[in-house]
């Protein structure tokens, strides 16, 4: 491979590194080349690659794509899983085989940005598929809120029975007559003065006052 080739190669791969949700680093020794190809498939039905490359040119390719974290896992014979789908799938994926063959050791990896350890990367790999996760937080939300709702047509039903029972002994639906009221009473007007009550009271005067 030539200078121009290995520039290729570097620039594919720091591409395929940014673009990538979540990398997986491994150790591939004792993977046969029918492994790896049984491997790769596998990996495509979750939206992953594997890729087997130099280590000069991963680091260099880390290193462009501004993925230093990785240039440390870069010893011995390393593969990368690049993951543009659910992580957890790619992970378990790679940890079937694993198990199944005794071989690919994990080194750890990336995810968002963040750097995993070998043990963050089986702990991925045990973790639900995505949309499992995704179920079962919707339904955590939902449950109180089903609670909440069952609760409120409980509440409006006893409403609505009370109210007809009122209804139905005639308290509600009809308008009500006032109590009879007694008429008012005019007040007494005071009599008019008349003359026999004016020469009454001329007569019954003082004596002394008429006296001079």
């Amino acid at each position: 491979m030539n200078r121009d080739q290995k520039a290729a190669v570097v620039e594919e791969i720091a591409a395929q590194i940014k673009a990538a949700e979540a990398i997986f680093a491994v150790d591939y020794r004792g993977l046969s080349v029918s492994q790896a190809a049984e491997l790769r498939a596998r990996l495509r039905a979750v939206d992953a690659k594997f890729r087997i490359v130099k280590n000069s040119l991963t680091e260099r390719a880390a290193e462009k794509a501004g993925a230093e974290p990785l240039k440390p896992m870069l010893e011995g014979p390393t593969a990368l899983t690049l993951v543009h789908g659910d992580a957890a799938l790619a992970a378990k994926a790679l940890s079937d085989v694993a198990r199944a063959l005794h071989i690919l050791e994990f080194k750890g990896g990336l995810l968002n940005g963040d750097t995993l350890s070998a043990e963050d990367v089986r702990s991925i790999a045990r973790l639900p598929a995505r949309e499992v996760l995704h179920g079962q937080l919707v339904g955590t939300i939902a449950s109180p809120l089903t609670g909440l709702v069952r609760s409120l047509h409980a509440l409006v039903a006893g409403l609505a029975v009370q109210l007809q029972a009122i209804a139905d002994q005639g308290l509600v639906g009809e308008t009500a007559e006032p109590p009879p009221t007694e008429p008012e009473q005019p007040e007494p007007q005071p009599q008019a003065e008349t003359d026999e009550d004016a020469a009454a009271d001329a007569g019954s005067s003082d004596p002394q006052e008429e006296q001079t």
